[in-house]
């Protein structure tokens, strides 16, 4: 499952994997639908968007979506039981049957998907990760989309001050004010809407968060601001997160202004609580959807694209059309770091655009921010005194981009998120619309503004004090208000996903949009983009609205996509990863609604480094083509895209294949010696150490040529597969002489194999014979008489650079067996030739009791060598002994002797 790691899970921030036990709770496996499945879905989404067709606002039920565009039943119960088999235990299924989650620990994830789960200290705070995209069998890839997150890095909120308050909201000296509900609605044109009865009644909104709240703060900033009473319904996910620092400030801006803008729609905040790897957010926003808990919706976090992976994209993009089929208009804040998306709005510089993710998907409205620009003239715009409701704004007020940036003398890279998409194609809706052209052919984004600025701030009541808050996390909340508006003067239906009427307001008999004439969203270290009262700009979308004008015309502009298209591109695949110089492929499709067979041609617009070719490059309904895209040697590795253009006679549509162009593998070997010495009969070790690099993944294989005869090798682990976080990988070859193998000088090559590239290393390698000693006799065989005396040498010649000693004790013979009876034998002193063979005589002497005979002496010698070394062995010496007659004295005669 490519694209499921996190980017800050790199080797540099690696502190080590963690124990196997370590808990990972409520983990979330996405499910993917089949192609037919997307392709009916999209085409009823569209038609449920669609005044002209039948199924125009016929919302599903979660239920209903469930049956008819997730999983089977079958594949669900095939998957739990799956992972129950593994250990875990399966916590829910989703209504929508797009989502299972189940929980287990680290060392189970690991035996399960392949990955383990590693600590990362990144800018100072410890997080967990894996390390490796997860794998699952093969069978159920085309049910298996990913795991929403195996990771605690978290999705961030989109404020950018929260400063406290000690006065009461009112016009002050300079050019600070304060934004109360009574504010926002003079500016925003929505007094005539509440005077008429338009004030959200019969609507809800759900806010998604990660923190609980006081509802008490909520009772005093609706009382102090005037509202009536009207408390938020608490919904938990799952356990209570508490009052969590930094959350709790923006779950309380959301629920006091989305219900500040609509005084009397229903407030439901659902709260989810964050797990070791599922942020709080993606479990609170997936518990809206597949509850249908509201017709509207507000998320005011945000991650980069390229931050999220291909399955937290995936999750979301589903998740916000699943909504639009249930009729749910979801908003998400653009993010407070400009064109800068991949960088909080606290850092210094950035180096690279990006958006916000969760915002990016075509089927939710992006809302960027403004910054209210009085000029010179103040008094204008607000009152010296505060008024109803604590209100002090008369009338709208121009706007600029809000950009509060080092660029503009602020601080940091605060400033209106927005820019193009580099996962999501552009819609039809936005096609042809004046500006969206920048966006190069991609979703554009934010689609609209509010006042975001810490110029003008949001006030809010929080665990009883005043704070003023801003950023694009108010914009979000308050719009949604906006649409509870829309939604009430519709009957209290849901309008779905908001985007195609938004744009087609351009084409209404009055525009409600205030189109930005001025700013742009550039911050340090990025150029981003500027407004210049255009219909679009990818700083604050269309602009903000006039409340007013946009609830009365909702409905009544013409769409800009075209009503007449009828046929949908589907791609095999909508993304994957390239090598540089390298080629893939895929296939294209074309669903049409209509009756007709229109033949659909194709063109391919790619990024630079890229080529595309599309062969047959047009086909008919029930054909299919191929794509082919090519990536240049000299392509910088990155996210591209690549755009293909279907037209036929009703009208054009597109579709966006993703690419990442990896870094191409790298694999380098050395060794700790380039030659080793080995003796007869042992063994002798060198170490190696593999460095990988580049996109390498995968096993690492070994093997060793020109091994001379007799020698073995042998691996500490071979194949090995290395964490991806891990570059430099240790290995122990073992070389084996056996005793037999013959002395020999070899030049033995070692290669490592792995990711489709090798490298390798030479070594010289002696075989050295085996230290010992040769035990010889001399003559080898021995006559003598029974009676005589024989002399023999044995001698022992050292080999193997062994070094004998010729003193006392340092060596020791004898006889074992076979002497003869009546034979003697004495050894002589031992000494050594200048070649340093060690000898001694061995002497047997007869007697008159050996007898005749023939026998066998077998020697035994334990020699000492200079280094302390014994080294024993044996020899033989065949003896014949024949009789002998001894000598005998000749007698003499006896003389006696008389007497005298």
């Amino acid at each position: 499952m490519q694209g499921n790691v996190h980017p800050m899970a790199r080797g540099d921030f690696d502190q080590g994997v963690v124990s196997a036990e370590t808990p990972l709770e409520y983990m979330v496996l996405q499910l993917e639908p089949s192609a037919a499945q997307q392709a009916a879905l999209d085409a009823l989404v569209e038609a449920q968007h669609d005044p002209h067709s039948p199924s125009y606002h016929q919302w599903l039920t979660p239920a209903q979506y469930g049956s008819r565009f997730g999983a089977s039943q079958q594949d669900l119960a095939r998957i739990t039981a799956w992972l129950e088999e593994h250990g875990f235990a399966v916590d829910d299924i989703a209504v929508n049957h797009r989502q299972i989650a189940f929980s287990g620990n680290a060392g189970q994830v690991e035996d399960t998907f392949h990955t383990q789960i590693h600590r990362f200290l990144v800018g100072g705070e410890n997080h967990i990760a894996n390390t490796q995209d997860p794998q699952i069998p093969s069978a159920m890839a085309g049910v298996v989309g990913g795991i929403l997150s195996l990771h605690d890095f978290r999705h961030v909120s989109d404020i950018q001050s929260r400063v406290s308050l000690d006065v009461r909201p009112r016009y002050t000296s300079g050019t600070t004010h304060y934004l109360f509900p009574a504010d926002w609605a003079a500016i925003y044109d929505l007094n005539p809407l509440y005077q008429a009865g338009t004030n959200g009644a019969g609507t809800s909104i759900a806010i998604v968060g990660r923190s609980n709240i006081n509802v008490a703060d909520i009772s005093a900033f609706r009382a102090a601001s005037g509202l009536p009473a009207r408390n938020p319904t608490v919904i938990l996910v799952s356990t209570n997160p508490g009052l969590v620092s930094g959350d709790q400030d923006e779950s309380t801006l959301d629920v006091e202004w989305s219900g500040a803008v609509a005084p009397s729609a229903t407030v439901k905040f659902v709260v989810g609580a964050s797990t070791s790897t599922t942020d709080g957010i993606d479990l609170s926003a997936q518990y809206v959807v597949n509850h249908a808990t509201a017709t509207v919706m507000s998320t005011s976090y945000g991650s980069c694209e390229a931050d999220m992976g291909s399955a937290e994209l995936s999750f979301y993009n589903s998740l916000w059309q699943q909504a639009a089929s249930e009729g749910i208009s979801s908003f998400v804040s653009s993010g407070d770091a400009g064109a800068a998306g991949c960088y909080s709005g606290s850092s210094s510089s950035a180096a690279s655009t990006g958006v916000n993710g969760l915002c990016s998907s075509p089927y939710s409205t992006c809302v960027g921010g403004t910054e209210f620009n009085e000029g010179s003239n103040s008094s204008a715009y607000w009152s010296a005194n505060n008024g109803a409701g604590s209100g002090s704004a008369l009338n709208y007020i121009p706007e600029e981009v809000w950009n509060e940036s080092a660029t503009k003398g602020g601080s940091g890279l605060w400033a209106s998120g927005g820019g193009a998409s580099l996962y999501f194609s552009q819609p039809a809706w936005q096609r042809g619309v004046s500006g969206t052209g920048a966006a190069n052919g991609m979703r554009a984004v934010p689609d609209v503004a509010m006042s975001a600025s810490a110029h003008d701030g949001y006030i809010i009541i929080e665990n009883g004090g005043r704070y003023v808050i801003s950023g694009t996390s108010a914009a979000s909340p308050s719009f949604a208000g906006v649409m509870a508006l829309v939604d009430q003067s519709k009957g209290g239906v849901g309008q779905g996903n908001a985007n195609p009427w938004l744009y087609g307001l351009l084409n209404a008999s009055k525009t409600p949009f205030h189109a930005t004439p001025s700013g742009n969203n550039n911050v340090p270290g990025v150029s981003g983009f500027t407004a210049s009262g255009g219909a679009y700009n990818l700083a604050t979308g269309l602009g903000s609205v006039d409340g007013s004008v946009l609830v009365s015309e909702w409905g009544s502009g013409l769409s800009t996509a075209n009503p007449k298209i009828d046929f949908v591109l589907t791609p095999s695949a909508s993304q994957g990863t390239l090598l540089p110089g390298r080629t893939t492929s895929f296939t294209l499709s074309v669903t049409e609604s209509g009756a007709a067979k229109n033949k659909v041609s194709f063109t391919a617009t790619a990024t630079a480094g890229l080529t595309g070719s599309i062969s047959p490059s047009s086909i008919v309904p029930g054909q299919t083509a191929t794509v082919t895209m090519t990536a240049a040697s000299t392509i910088a590795p990155g996210t591209k895209n690549m755009v293909i253009t279907g037209t036929d006679t009703t009208g054009t549509q597109t579709a966006t294949y993703i690419l990442t162009v990896t870094p191409l593998p790298t694999l380098a070997l050395n060794a700790a010696s380039t030659s080793m010495a080995v003796v007869q009969g042992a063994s002798g070790t060198v170490g190696l150490t593999v460095l990988t690099g580049g996109s390498f993944t995968g096993m690492i294989g070994y093997s060793a040529s020109g091994l001379p005869a007799g020698v073995t090798a042998k691996w500490s682990a071979n194949p090995a597969t290395p964490p991806a976080s891990v570059s430099t990988n240790n290995e122990t070859l073992t070389l084996t002489a056996s005793s037999t193998a013959p002395p020999s000088l070899a030049t033995v090559v070692v290669t490592v194999v792995g990711d489709g590239i090798s490298a390798s290393k030479s070594m010289t390698l002696q075989v050295q014979p085996a230290q010992g000693v040769v035990f010889a006799v001399s003559p080898q065989t021995l006559s003598m008489t029974s009676v005589s005396t024989a002399t023999v040498t044995v001698t022992a010649t050292p080999f193997g650079g062994a070094v004998l000693v010729a003193n006392a004790g340092s060596s020791t013979l004898s006889i074992a067996s076979g002497l003869p009876k009546g034979i003697t034998a004495t050894w002589g002193a031992p000494g050594l030739t200048s070649a340093g063979t060690l000898f001694r005589a061995l002497t047997l002497t007869g007697s008159a009791s050996a007898i005749a005979g023939t026998s066998t002496l077998s020697l035994t010698g334990a020699f000492t060598s200079k280094t302390g070394s014994v080294y024993k062995t044996s020899a033989y010496l065949p003896l014949t002994v024949s009789l002998g007659v001894a000598k005998r004295l000749r007698a003499r005669p006896v003389q006696t002797h008389g007497k005298s």
